[in-house]
C-alpha cells in the first residue's frame, strides 16, 4: 500500500491527494452505511393459470389476485427475509425451493429466510415431495402445477434481488394492536366428559355451533409498521384465523384477510404484508353460514382491526444494535399412524378415493422427510422490544397465547404456516380429546409436538430456564 501511494505522488501530487481522500471517505462511509438498518419490499402477482389445480378443484375463475411479499430487512449481518403467499400451505421439498431462492436473491442464508402461507383455501398448495409420490402411482398433476410453481418462486426471488436496488432507511419502529370483533372462534366445542362435541367449522350452519361460545381465541390483530422519519415504509400485520368464508369451486380469492389487506395498502399507499397466526383450532365458524355475503362483511371487520392497530400504534427508535435474529431446527416427532408399509398400500388401493390417496401421499411424504433427517427451523426475529416468531403447520392458538405469557413485557406477533408438512400440530391434551384437528388424517405428528415446539419456542426467545 505504501509503494501504490508514493507511486500516485509521483504521478501527480494532487491528483494522489485526490484519489487518497476519495479512498479514506469510501473506506470511512461504507462502515457507516453499513451500520444503519434498512428494509425492501417486494411484491408478485402468483395467481395461477385458469385449469390449474387450486386446494379443492381447479381454477375457473380469479376473484381477488394471489400474491407473495414481503420485507428484506439489512442489519450488522445477513439480511433476513420475510414472506407471506396467498396459499393454502407450502410444504417439505416447495418448501426448501422458495427459501433457498429466495436467500439466494437476497444473498443470505436459507436459515434466515421465513416464508409461510396465509391459508386460503381457494388458494394453490405447494408440495413438491408429495407431488414426487402421487407421480409414481399415476396421480401426478392433479394437485399440484409444479410447472407454475416453480415459475412464482422464480418470480418472487426475481423481485427480491431487485428489491435490494431500493432500500430504505429504517429509524422508528411501530407497534399497535387492535381487538377484532366477530371474526374469529375455536372450532374445538367441548361436552361434559372433556371431549370435542361439536367441531365448528369454517362456515357453519349448525346452530348449536353458531350459539356456542366463541372460546379461546387471541381477539388481537397486531401491526408493526417501519418508518424513516415521519415517512411510513412498510406494515405488517399479524391474526390469527381460518381466512374461509366460502371456498371450494375453483373461484381463485385471497379470501377476506387478503382483501382487506390490499384495501388497506391502496388507502396508505405502502406495501401491506400479512401474516396468519395459529389458527389450526381458530375459524369464523360462529360468524360465517358460507353465504356469498359473508365475505365482505368479515373484510370489513379485518380492514377495520388493521386501521385501528395502525391508529393505536406507537413509534419508538430503532438501532441496527436493537435487531436480532435466533433459528433454532427440531424434530417433531411422528404419529404413530404413520407407517410406510400401510401408505403404499392405501397408493396403489383402485377402491380408495383421489383426496384419501393424497392424504396418505402427504403422510408418506412427511414420514420420509423425517425419517431422511430433514428438520424445521424455528426462528425469531427481535427489533427492539418487538418479537416476530415464526413457526410451522396448523398450530394451535395455545401456542401463540403461551409464546405471549413468556413475555408479557414486549410485543410478540406469532406467524405460523411455515412448514406446512407436518399438518395440524395440538397441545398434548387435545390428543385425546378427539375432533378433526388431532386425527389421522389431519395431523402427522404425536402429542409430544408440544414439549419440542415449547422448547424451541423459550430458546428463540431468549428465555432462560
Amino acid at each position: 500500500m505504501q509503494l501504490f501511494v508514493e507511486q500516485i505522488f509521483e504521478m501527480n501530487k494532487r491528483t494522489g491527494l485526490r484519489l487518497l481522500l476519495f479512498l479514506w471517505s469510501f473506506n470511512f462511509l461504507l462502515p457507516l452505511h453499513a451500520q444503519q438498518l434498512e428494509i425492501s419490499t417486494f411484491s408478485v402477482d402468483v395467481s395461477p393459470n385458469l385449469g390449474t389445480p387450486v386446494a379443492y378443484a381447479p381454477a375457473r375463475s380469479i376473484q381477488d389476485p394471489l400474491s407473495a411479499r414481503g420485507v428484506v430487512i439489512y442489519g450488522p449481518e445477513s439480511p433476513i427475509v420475510l414472506c407471506a403467499v396467498d396459499y393454502l400451505g407450502i410444504a417439505n421439498e416447495g418448501l426448501e425451493a422458495w427459501r433457498s431462492q429466495l436467500a439466494s436473491a437476497a444473498e443470505t442464508s436459507i436459515e434466515r429466510v421465513w416464508v409461510s402461507a396465509l391459508h386460503q383455501h381457494d388458494g394453490m398448495r405447494c408440495d413438491l415431495t408429495t407431488e414426487k409420490i402421487m407421480q409414481q402411482y399415476g396421480l401426478g398433476g392433479t394437485r399440484f402445477d409444479v410447472t407454475y410453481i416453480e415459475k412464482s418462486i422464480r418470480k418472487t426471488a426475481r423481485a427480491v434481488k431487485k428489491a435490494r436496488r431500493k432500500k430504505h432507511m429504517v429509524s422508528y419502529i411501530g407497534f399497535g394492536q387492535a381487538k377484532v370483533d366477530s371474526v374469529a372462534s375455536n372450532r374445538r366445542i367441548l361436552g361434559d366428559a372433556d371431549t370435542v362435541q361439536i367441531i365448528r367449522w369454517s362456515r357453519t350452519s349448525d346452530s348449536a355451533a353458531i350459539a356456542a361460545p366463541e372460546g379461546l381465541i387471541d381477539p388481537f390483530l397486531k401491526s408493526i409498521t417501519f418508518w424513516d422519519g415521519d415517512q411510513p415504509i412498510a406494515v405488517m400485520t399479524y391474526y390469527a384465523t381460518h381466512p374461509q368464508s366460502y371456498y371450494g369451486m375453483g373461484d381463485v380469492t385471497c379470501e377476506f384477510v387478503g382483501i382487506a389487506r390490499n384495501q388497506r395498502e391502496a388507502e396508505l399507499g405502502i406495501p401491506h404484508i400479512h401474516f396468519n397466526g395459529c389458527s389450526g383450532n381458530i375459524t369464523a365458524g360462529k360468524y360465517n353460514t358460507g353465504a356469498v355475503e359473508n365475505r365482505p362483511v368479515l373484510t370489513r371487520r379485518i380492514y377495520q382491526g388493521m386501521q385501528k392497530a395502525w391508529e393505536n400504534s406507537t413509534k419508538a427508535p430503532i438501532q441496527p444494535a436493537d435487531l436480532s435474529w435466533y433459528s433454532t431446527p427440531v424434530t417433531l416427532p411422528l404419529g404413530r399412524h404413520l407407517v410406510e408399509e400401510d401408505l403404499r398400500a392405501q397408493m396403489k388401493n383402485d377402491t380408495l378415493s383421489r383426496i384419501n390417496k393424497l392424504t396418505a401421499a402427504k403422510h408418506l411424504a412427511w414420514l420420509q422427510r423425517t425419517e431422511s433427517g430433514y428438520q424445521i427451523d424455528i426462528s425469531a426475529l427481535k427489533l427492539g422490544n418487538t418479537w416476530m416468531l415464526n413457526l410451522p403447520g396448523e398450530l394451535f392458538i395455545e401456542y401463540q397465547l403461551a409464546a405471549q405469557k413468556l413475555k408479557p413485557e414486549n410485543n410478540i406477533c406469532v406467524a405460523a404456516y411455515g412448514e406446512y408438512g407436518p399438518g395440524y400440530i395440538g397441545t398434548k391434551i387435545a390428543y385425546s380429546q378427539g375432533g378433526y384437528e388431532t386425527s389421522e388424517r389431519a395431523s402427522r405428528v404425536s402429542e409430544d409436538a408440544e414439549r419440542v415446539l415449547m422448547e424451541a419456542i423459550r430458546e428463540v426467545l431468549q428465555i432462560s430456564e
